[in-house]
């Protein structure tokens, strides 16, 4: 493993993504992103996320160019067109757009159609948690796992942000639809670790915890077998039909490399205008201590808020350790 500091990491992506011909303002937010998911802990959707969009760019599967347009606005909801641009500028311009709307109206909701990968989504839960902002946000994918009781590949894992704010530790989940992502099956192999519990079915149809065996067969086990299946499909229907753009089956036809041609939900509320800022720091706080007064099951172990360990680990983390075969590839892309 290599040891790097974020600065460093920041750089070096920065360096790269200026090469792939992004502009200074561009290649700097999109650096700052990624290493910022890097530094969570999130390398799959951070870092390692990297050498495929330097890819999409080339083969033309990525607008950098592009910037969001709109289509629609109905006063506080508003429909945006990505036009194949950067998923985490597109993003991040529908957010910020969304938590506008929400300081106007109390709620905000902009449905984003024809962007590329978001990466990592809980990004812009955070991004909203820390103006003071409530969120609840979600994309939709090319299929890429079986509905359950199915064996090939027919819905995206499509997934979910909610987030509630806190100075001192907001609530935030960011959740796939599958058990574990192609990016932790990833880097779950690349530590040489097995899952710690079933994530999908091996070549033999039973479910299994080797990341390389389920990559395979690409085969995910839907979170909560079939709730996960049922709300993955309904995410994507919701998104569709807000964005006005594609559902998971046409997306596959449009064939544009993993997230390509997706429609994003960014649905953002304002505390100050539901009951209060110091109403909703309370709602948290009793939230997380009832959590904490929980009594673990394994011994030496605590019961975790969602969004705990993140927010731990975005403070006074000096060294990222990144793999070494990545960490080189990456830097090559700088040069």
């Amino acid at each position: 493993m290599a040891d790097v500091d974020f600065a460093t990491l920041q750089n070096t992506l920065e360096k790269a993504l200026l090469k792939a011909g992004l502009t200074p303002d561009d290649a700097a937010v999109c650096a700052q992103i990624h290493a910022e998911s890097t530094r969570d802990g999130v390398h799959s959707h951070g870092i390692g996320r990297i050498p495929r969009f330097i890819e999409y760019v080339g083969r033309g599967w990525i607008n950098i160019n592009a910037t969001p347009s709109v289509v629609q606005r109905l006063g506080a909801i508003e429909v945006l067109d990505g036009g194949q641009g950067i998923g985490v500028l597109n993003a991040l311009s529908a957010t910020d757009r969304a938590i506008a709307l929400a300081r106007e109206h109390g709620m905000g909701l902009v449905a984003l159609r024809d962007t590329t990968h978001w990466m990592r989504g809980g990004s812009y839960g955070w991004r909203a948690v820390e103006q003071g902002f409530a969120a609840i946000m979600w994309t939709n994918t090319e299929s890429c796992m079986p509905a359950w009781g199915g064996v090939s590949q027919s819905i995206g894992n499509n997934p979910l942000v909610m987030a509630v704010p806190h100075s001192s530790g907001p609530l935030v989940l960011d959740m796939a639809m599958s058990q574990f992502s192609y990016g932790k099956l990833q880097t779950t192999e690349l530590k040489g670790e097995q899952l710690p519990i079933d994530g999908g079915f091996n070549e033999r149809g039973e479910l299994s915890r080797d990341p390389a065996a389920i990559a395979a067969t690409r085969r995910l086990l839907p979170t909560g077998y079939w709730k996960g299946s049922g709300l993955a499909i309904l995410l994507d229907a919701m998104a569709a039909l807000l964005a006005q753009g594609r559902p998971s089956h046409e997306i596959d036809a449009v064939q544009r490399g993993s997230g390509g041609g997706s429609c994003q939900v960014f649905m953002v509320f304002d505390p100050e205008q539901l009951g209060s800022r110091a109403a909703c720091d309370a709602l948290v706080e009793g939230i997380q201590t009832h959590l904490a007064a929980t009594r673990p099951a394994k011994q030496g172990c605590k019961v975790r808020w969602p969004g705990e360990s993140t927010f731990r680990q975005r403070y006074g983390r000096e060294l990222i350790s990144i793999d070494d075969t990545l960490w080189q590839a990456v830097c090559e892309l700088a040069i």
